[in-house]
C-alpha cells in the first residue's frame, strides 16, 4: 500500500496500480492530442493501443477513463460502423475488440503510427543536437 497526500491535504492510501491506472488515465496519448479528447477518441485510443486483446463493456470504459454510461451512449455507433466486434462470452460478460479488418480502423491505426514516428523523429533529431553541443 501505498499512501498519498494531494493538495488539501487529505491522505488517501492507494495500491501502485491504482495509482499507476489513476496516473495513466490522465495523460493523454499522441493520437488524442492530435484528434482532440473525446469520450469516442479514449475508447478508440485504447482499443489501439490493445488492439489484439477483447475486453467487457467495463474494462473497456475502465481503462479508457470513459464512464460506462457515457461509453453506452456512443456504443451503437462503435457497432454499427463495425469499430468494434464482439469475440466471445464468458458467462454473461461479452468481449469486444476492435475490427482491425475495417478499413477505417485501419487509417485510425496508420494516422496513430504516423504520429508515433513522427515524435521519435522529432526525439532522436533533439537528442543528435544536444549530443553535438555537449560535443564542443
Amino acid at each position: 500500500m501505498l499512501t498519498f497526500v494531494n493538495t488539501s491535504g487529505i491522505t488517501f492510501v492507494s495500491t501502485l496500480w491504482e495509482f499507476e491506472k489513476r496516473c495513466a488515465v490522465d495523460k493523454t496519448s499522441l493520437f488524442l492530442d492530435f484528434m482532440g479528447d473525446s469520450p469516442m477518441m479514449r475508447v478508440l485510443d485504447y482499443l489501439m493501443t490493445e488492439k489484439d486483446l477483447d475486453f467487457s463493456i467495463t474494462d473497456i470504459a475502465e481503462n479508457s477513463g470513459v464512464g460506462r454510461a457515457t461509453l453506452y451512449r456512443i456504443w451503437d455507433n462503435l457497432t454499427e460502423n463495425e469499430i468494434i466486434i464482439p469475440t466471445r462470452q464468458i458467462g454473461k460478460a461479452k468481449l469486444f475488440k476492435l475490427n482491425t479488418k475495417n478499413k477505417k480502423v485501419q487509417k485510425l491505426i496508420e494516422l496513430d503510427n504516423m504520429l508515433t514516428l513522427e515524435e521519435l523523429k522529432v526525439k532522436a533529431g533533439k537528442r543528435e543536437v544536444e549530443y553535438d553541443v555537449d560535443m564542443d
